[in-house]
């Protein structure tokens, strides 16, 4: 699993892949920690995108503010580059395996 924490390595990757899944996700956050093994088996089975992890720990951390992310975890697709579609975290509560798979299916149906 390739995994970021640098604005511009992301933007780099992303632009380079033609679908990508990014979970964003913070060491600290009890939620994301309990999500890293849906998201991961998500990715094993799933061969229509390229699935990446980006750490965002630091509150100064750009990310926060150029993806609009108010809680982790929080995960986006890319398209061509650009973000398409997101699934935000349920505050409190993170994400769960239907929440995400039935996201899933939405970005690849389109």
């Amino acid at each position: 699993m390739i995994e970021f924490s640098d604005e511009a390595d992301l933007a780099e990757f992303v632009g380079a892949n033609k679908r990508v899944v990014a979970l964003f996700y913070a060491s600290w956050c009890p939620f994301c920690r309990n999500f890293y093994s849906i998201f991961d088996s998500y990715a094993k089975k799933t061969g229509n995108f390229a699935f990446i992890k980006v750490q965002i720990d630091d509150d100064d951390n750009p990310l926060w503010e150029t993806y609009n992310l108010e809680a982790v975890p929080s995960a986006i697709f890319f398209e061509n580059g650009h973000a398409k579609r997101r699934l935000d975290c349920v505050l409190g509560r993170g994400l769960t395996e239907a929440l995400f798979r039935d996201w899933l299916k939405t970005v690849e149906t389109g």
